[in-house]
Parts: structure tokens; C-alpha cells; sequence
């Protein structure tokens, strides 16, 4: 495996299962409540460590037993975390969860030290940067840090992955330093004003994404698969998704990302990446929780020979 940097947040998801999301001014009685790792820097980089690859994470948490336990978390999932901050007295990052029968979640996060994330923390981890084959990029921190990062990543010659979520308008000058866009349905049609639904409506999007400059998109679209583009189109296919019985869809994107960055890390081909990332996005979906539900090597490899995948 290579060698990949994670810039991004880290959150303790406050998790409550309920039968549905309440409507504005109603309560509504849940049932079990759990706490867990979460934030999608953090999911991101735990799920490619547990990919196999040899990460490094950058991020900020605050000075208090949340930051404390993350922290911990990172140390015992094998991460390099010298460049994770602590950031005197501000609180952590928090989710706040509400996951629904069906398995699907609504989501509230308070970014905490997440937001005191800075060009300069960044710059701090250049070395590593450096050499690394992969950034692996989000959007719960500061934009102004996600391009600076990006900008540095482009100067050192390592590739960027960026995870446009949440949803968000991006400044121009990002869409050309990124290497391989990872937009859903949904991102897709923030950025694009083109709504996702079928093969044509992703191609349509990649192409927009495609003309701003990024050179690769993977358009994620849970159950039904992942459209994937290349070289403004001329390399592009559909990937059929894998069944799965739905528990708990938090983090599955991140899931998602974090293996298909250790998969390329790794040197595997875009079709073999995507496959191994689909494979663990069904596999966490299975489980409870966000970093928790992050499948090893392992795991995804039995299920793909089970699908008869790679």
C-alpha cells in the first residue's frame, strides 16, 4: 500500500435511533442512543487504515474529553496523527445523529475546532504531503484550507481526492487542482445544476465538473452504483452497486472514499478501486456507527470474492 494524507475534520457523532425524523416543534420518543468516532476527515482516513494503507491525518480537536478520545482513536487505528492540533479551549467537533428505520440518517454537526483548521496546519505537514501519493480532501473545515491544501498538495506533486460534502459552492480556482472528484447525486447537482438521476443526467454532470478541470469523477449513487468518467469523458462507465441490508447509512460515503483512496494509494486501477469501494460502502451500511462500521481489508476482500468482484 502507499502512502496517502487526510486533511479534514473529526466529530463525536451523538447517535439516537428513532422511528422518524421529527417534524419542525415535535418530539419524538427514540429508542437506543450511542456515541462514537465520527467526522468525515476522520471516517475518511480510519476506513482507508483499515484499507491497508499507511495514513497520516491532519485536523484540530478541541481540549476536552472529546478531543481527548479522539485522539486516542486515531493512535489506536494505526493513524499518524503528529499533525492533528489541539486547539486550547475550544470544544470538538459534534454530530448530532438521528438514524431511522429504514436505516437513513438525519444530521446536524457543530464544527468546534474543526473551523480553527488553517492553511498553517497544513503547511506544518508539508513533509509528509510530500510524500504521499494521495490527499484525500473534504468540506467540514475551511474552505480557504481545503484550497491551500489542494495548492500544496499540486506544488509537491501529490494527486487530491476531494469528497465535495458536505454540499457546498466551490471557489474556481480548486476545480483544476483536483485530481479526482467524488461528488453524490446530490453534490453532484450543487455544483452542476444538473440533477442526477440516471446514466445520462451523470455524464452530463462529470461534464461540467470535466470543463472547470477536474480530470477524473466518480458520481456515487448509493444502491444504483457509481458513474465513472475520465479524460472529459472519453474513459466512462457505469459500476452496478451491491445489495446490502441497510442498518445505518452514516459514514458510508466516507467509507466509500477512504478505500478508494487506499486502493489507488496502492496502485490498483480506477475499476478495481471502485469495486473495492463499493464493497466496503455495503459492508459499513451493515453496522452501526461511522468509524466503527469501517470494514477491514479483509472483509471487503471475502465479500468481493463472495460477489465474484476483484
Amino acid at each position: 500500500m502507499g502512502r496517502l494524507v487526510v486533511v479534514g475534520s473529526s466529530n463525536t457523532d451523538l447517535v439516537i435511533q428513532a422511528p422518524r425524523v421529527p417534524s419542525p416543534g415535535e418530539t419524538v420518543l427514540g429508542g437506543t442512543f450511542t456515541s462514537a468516532a465520527g467526522g468525515k476527515g476522520a471516517n475518511q482516513a480510519v476506513a482507508a487504515a483499515r484499507a491497508g494503507a499507511d495514513v497520516s491525518l491532519v485536523a484540530c480537536v478541541g481540549d476536552d474529553a472529546f478531543g481527548e478520545s479522539a485522539l486516542k482513536g486515531f493512535f489506536d487505528a494505526g493513524l499518524d496523527a503528529r499533525f492533528c492540533a489541539v486547539v486550547e479551549g475550544q470544544a470538538s467537533g459534534v454530530a448530532q445523529i438521528v438514524v431511522v428505520s429504514d436505516g437513513e440518517n438525519s444530521i446536524v454537526v457543530a464544527p468546534g475546532a474543526n473551523a480553527r483548521l488553517t492553511p498553517g496546519h497544513v503547511a506544518q505537514a508539508r513533509e509528509v504531503i510530500a510524500g504521499a501519493s494521495w490527499m484525500l480532501l473534504q468540506l467540514e473545515i475551511p474552505i480557504e484550507t481545503v484550497v491551500a491544501a489542494a495548492k500544496l498538495a499540486r506544488e509537491v506533486g501529490t494527486r487530491v481526492l476531494l469528497d465535495p460534502a458536505p454540499a457546498a459552492e466551490l471557489p474556481s480556482e480548486l476545480y483544476p487542482l483536483v485530481t479526482v472528484a467524488t461528488p453524490n447525486e446530490t453534490e453532484a447537482q450543487q455544483l452542476t445544476g444538473i440533477a442526477v438521476c440516471d446514466e445520462p443526467s451523470a455524464a452530463a454532470a462529470a461534464a461540467v465538473l470535466h470543463a472547470r478541470g477536474v480530470e477524473t469523477v466518480v458520481i456515487t449513487r448509493g444502491a444504483a452504483g457509481a458513474y465513472y468518467s475520465r479524460d472529459s469523458g472519453d474513459d466512462a462507465r457505469s459500476f452496478p452497486g451491491f445489495s446490502a441490508e441497510v442498518i445505518d447509512t452514516t459514514a458510508a460515503g466516507d467509507v466509500f472514499n477512504g478505500n478508494l483512496a487506499a486502493a489507488l494509494s496502492a496502485g490498483k486501477s480506477f475499476e478495481a478501486a471502485i469495486n473495492a469501494a463499493q464493497a466496503a460502502a455495503a459492508l459499513s451500511v451493515q453496522a452501526l456507527g461511522a468509524q466503527p462500521s469501517a470494514p477491514r481489508q479483509s472483509q471487503v476482500q471475502a465479500f468481493l470474492n463472495d460477489a465474484g468482484g476483484e
